[in-house]
């Protein structure tokens, strides 16, 4: 395998049918002659999480050329302005995002053709010869479990505690036991989460959390709040009058139950640094960072810093 090289370019379509039926292996990174296109790396870091991708994914190109020779990744939970620019500045040209690079769940454009700041963002990508890739559906349904999920039970410090064994016990969690406005204020203090918001006694005692990050949705977020012995769920963002109403119902209802919102960059950004560590392990020698893309709102309480121009 050390004589192996990258032929550049090769067509992504033909490659991808070779990995499938076993006739191309991939050599490690650091044994490759020239720099791999992004489209060969790509294939290579869908096969890592998933044998293919789901059916009807949104995991797929969403800017650039693929046939670009790879200068170095930056993985991030979505790809704004900042993070785009942040990644020119490093020599990062493929972009591994999280959730969508043009505010809609599969990155429809046909409503932004002549929006000046869709525009300007697709040309920037272009200018700086960016390839952008999104990762969802794959990360998030690995064989091996979640791993976004995983990278926010390392942030929290629960990845060792115990997880009930009931189905989906993944996202089950028993805690030392504490107060929910102790929780709350542990957490806001840990991740800088001036946006969350919290349904519930302050006083309710707890020890079994639902930790449901992202947007899963009225029906997977109130399954979790009722799984056995669960107090809190913790989630990323839910509509205020699906998963919020229902809360503020169960708890008039004398139930013992309470919502903890993080925000939705809040809860999956550190799956995409988790996913940073994971590529640098499949490409050693490439450059991989991870770039935090922030909190897009701010408590006026605690207005931002002015940026420095």
């Amino acid at each position: 395998m050390a004589g192996m090289t990258w032929t550049l370019p090769f067509p992504v379509t033909v490659l991808r049918m070779a990995v499938a039926l076993g006739f191309v292996v991939l050599a490690p990174f650091a044994a490759s002659a020239q720099a791999p296109t992004a489209g060969e790396m790509w294939l290579r870091i869908q096969h890592l999480y998933a044998a293919a991708p789901p059916a009807d994914t949104v995991d797929t190109l969403k800017g650039g050329d693929p046939s670009t020779p790879v200068t170095g990744i930056a993985t991030t939970f979505l790809d704004t302005m900042d993070v785009l620019r942040e990644a020119v500045k490093r020599g990062d040209n493929l972009i591994i995002t999280h959730e969508p690079t043009f505010y809609n769940h599969r990155d429809e454009t046909k409503d932004f053709v002549n929006d000046p700041v869709y525009r300007e963002k697709m040309a920037y990508i272009v200018e700086h010869h960016l390839v952008v890739y999104r990762l969802h559906d794959e990360i998030h349904a690995a064989p091996k479990g979640d791993h976004i999920l995983e990278g926010v039970y390392k942030a929290f410090g629960w990845e060792k505690l115990p997880h009930p064994a009931f189905p989906h016990g993944e996202y089950f969690v028993t805690i030392p036991t504490t107060t929910l406005g102790e929780l709350a204020r542990s957490l806001k203090e840990r991740f800088h989460a001036e946006t969350m918001r919290v349904e519930g006694d302050p006083s309710l005692v707890i020890s079994h959390v639902a930790l449901v990050p992202g947007a899963a949705g009225l029906q997977k977020q109130v399954a979790a709040l009722n799984a056995p012995d669960v107090e809190l769920l913790i989630a990323g963002e839910a509509s205020e009058w699906e998963t919020v109403e229902y809360v503020r119902d169960a708890i008039a209802q004398g139930r013992h139950k309470a919502m903890i919102l993080l925000g939705h960059e809040v809860s999956e950004e550190p799956g995409m640094e988790q996913c940073a560590i994971e590529l640098r392990e499949l490409f050693p020698g490439m450059r991989v960072d991870h770039i935090v893309a922030g909190q897009p709102m701010w408590n006026p309480d605690h207005p931002p810093v002015p940026k420095s121009k």
